[in-house]
């Protein structure tokens, strides 16, 4: 995968975002989508694409303005409900639609994780765990709070 693969225009991203299948030239760039930082965030402005426009025209329903926001509020978070509960199963319809093999995302999400929580784990046991004598001020306890 490249560092910045290429991403498609507004009309083809809408695509994508209602279940579209985009060319293979954005192949790259739907695994990136899927399994880069923030992926659930844009997980959720994909929903939000699905989820807004009958939210939009419930509202235009007859009926007491009340009922209406009610209606659309319970919509909306059955909708974002389902749509989160399932983000990990869709993320993984999507990419084995764009070619990439099933699984492909969730184990790409774990290796990332991973690294990121070994990255903190080093970092807390270089800190927290060092060998006593050793001239750290984490094995020193005097030296941190300032005693002689």
């Amino acid at each position: 995968m490249s560092a910045k693969p290429r991403r498609p225009g507004p009309h083809r991203w809408l695509w994508y975002a209602l279940g579209g299948r985009l060319p293979e030239t954005y192949r790259d760039w739907v695994l990136h989508d899927l399994t880069g930082k923030g992926w659930l965030w844009r997980h959720g402005l994909r929903t939000t694409f699905l989820v807004g426009p009958l939210s939009a025209a419930w509202l235009l329903l007859p009926g007491p303005l009340g009922l209406r926001l009610s209606l659309v509020l319970l919509a909306a978070l059955v909708g974002y409900f389902y749509s989160f509960a399932f983000a990990e199963e869709n993320a993984e319809h999507r990419l084995t639609k764009h070619g990439h093999e099933y699984g492909t995302g969730k184990r790409i999400r774990a290796e990332a994780k991973a690294e990121a929580e070994a990255d903190i784990r080093e970092r807390y046991l270089a800190r927290y765990r060092s060998e006593p004598g050793d001239g750290s001020a984490a094995a020193e306890p005097s030296a941190r709070e300032g005693h002689s």
